[in-house]
């Protein structure tokens, strides 16, 4: 499989399809290697762009896919698209298949106590032949080294975590060199969507591309971080602007 990125602001996404990042993570699971995956919409482009650590979180991941339709629509404004989206929902519940055919172990991180509890009933649930080896609420003390020790001791195949991002990428990057073995990958909201707190978008909606219009309905406290999305529109035209003069 390739290796090929396309760059879109600065960050460098892989050109994949979801079924072939799926095959290459299940390759990483079955020799014990381990990898750091990012699903990066436009709005974390716009936060690398402005946030030199975060630059330094990002080029410490293995892998960084287009979590958003927002970008491979930009990577094609810019003359190198990417094959399709490659989202964190969607690779979380790939991956528990995956895990479940192999009889593999997750460790989940993140969310409130009550929603982790649903998350991890529902995975019993659907997949029953996943481990669960560990898991921890999202509220913890940073400085703490009781959560990598405790996946230290378990060595789960995957490690979830459902901080939202700047914190999910934050906590891999700088424990990452501690660990022997994994798939350590940010979901976002992904507990709350398969603990049924939060209802994911229809596929018609996922189909027309208007996904972050639909949450913007059902949740409209999104709307803050909706304003990312013009913000990122502008800066991918200068940048098209550019290329063309």
């Amino acid at each position: 499989m390739s290796n090929r990125t396309v760059s879109v602001l600065g960050v460098d996404f892989l050109h994949t399809t979801m079924n072939e990042m799926i095959a290459r993570l299940s390759d990483h699971l079955e020799r014990e290697e381990k990898a750091f995956v990012v699903t990066a919409n436009p709005e974390i482009v716009l936060h690398a762009q402005e946030d030199e650590a975060y630059r330094t979180y990002l080029a410490k991941a293995s892998y960084v896919t287009a979590d958003g339709i927002g970008v491979v629509k930009a990577a094609g404004l810019l003359g190198d698209p990417l094959p399709e989206r490659v989202t964190g929902f969607d690779m979380f519940l790939s991956l528990l298949e995956v895990a479940n055919e192999r009889k593999f172990s997750v460790y989940l991180l993140g969310a409130k106590e009550e929603v982790l509890e649903k998350t991890i009933a529902a995975i019993e649930r659907q997949f029953p032949q996943v481990e669960v080896a560990g898991s921890h609420h999202g509220y913890f003390d940073w400085d703490s080294t009781e959560i990598e020790d405790e996946i230290r001791l378990k060595k789960p195949d995957l490690v979830f975590l459902a901080l939202g991002f700047p914190r999910q990428e934050k906590w891999i990057a700088e424990r990452y060199d501690q660990f022997e073995k994994g798939i350590f990958m940010g979901i976002g909201g992904s507990f709350d969507v398969l603990a049924g707190e939060v209802k994911r978008a229809p596929v018609f909606w996922q189909k027309i591309h208007l996904e972050w219009f639909y949450r913007l309905v059902k949740q409209p406290s999104r709307w803050r971080r909706m304003l990312a999305l013009p913000v990122f529109a502008g800066r991918i035209l200068r940048e098209k602007r550019k290329k063309t003069s």
